[in-house]
C-alpha cells in the first residue's frame, strides 16, 4: 500500500492502557486472552460499526475519518464506552477535497502539533514544551473548521 491508502475495509487494531506513556498494542489473539473471546468479538463488532457508521456520515460531509479510536470499560460487567469519541483528539480527519493518495494529508486534527514538536526536536519525554500562542490558535482553527463543516453550523465562542 501506498502512504494514506484506503484499507480495503476497515481494520480493527486493539490496544490497552500502559502503567506509563502510550498505549500498548495488542493482536487479537492478545486480546482474547486478556478478556475472553465474547467480549473481544463483542469490542470488535462495536468499534467497527460505530467507525463504519461515522465514516460515512462525516465522509458525506467531506472529511475523511483515516483512524480513530475508542476507550472502553466495564461497569458491573456491562460494556461502556469511557472516554471522548470521534474528536480531532481521537481521531485522524483529512479534508475529502484535498485528499491523494501517496504524500501526508492536510488534516483537521492534533497531527499540527505533533508536527510541531517533532520539527522543534521533543524526545516525548516530560516536560511538554510549551505551545505557542500561533501553534493553539492554528491548532483551534483546524477543530473549528472540523466542527463546522461536520456539523454544518457556524462554531461560536
Amino acid at each position: 500500500m501506498r502512504e494514506s491508502e484506503k484499507f480495503p475495509e476497515p481494520i480493527f487494531t486493539p490496544t490497552t492502557k500502559a502503567a506509563t506513556g502510550h498505549d500498548r498494542e495488542l493482536s487479537e489473539r492478545q486480546l482474547i486472552n486478556l478478556i475472553g473471546k465474547k467480549l473481544a468479538e463483542k469490542l470488535k463488532e462495536i468499534s467497527l460499526r460505530i467507525y463504519t457508521k461515522a465514516a460515512k456520515r462525516i465522509g458525506d460531509r467531506g472529511i475523511i475519518i483515516a483512524d480513530t479510536k475508542f476507550e472502553f470499560g466495564l461497569l458491573e460487567e456491562n460494556l461502556i464506552l469511557i472516554d471522548e469519541l470521534l474528536t480531532p483528539d481521537s481521531s485522524r480527519f483529512w479534508p475529502l477535497d484535498d485528499y491523494q493518495i501517496g504524500r501526508s494529508q492536510k488534516s483537521f486534527d492534533k497531527q499540527f502539533v505533533r508536527d510541531f514538536l517533532t520539527n522543534i526536536g521533543w524526545n516525548k519525554e516530560p516536560p511538554t514544551p510549551s505551545l505557542s500562542v500561533e501553534i493553539v490558535r492554528e491548532t483551534s482553527k483546524k477543530y473549528i473548521e472540523a466542527y463546522e463543516r461536520i456539523t454544518g453550523k457556524k462554531f461560536e465562542i
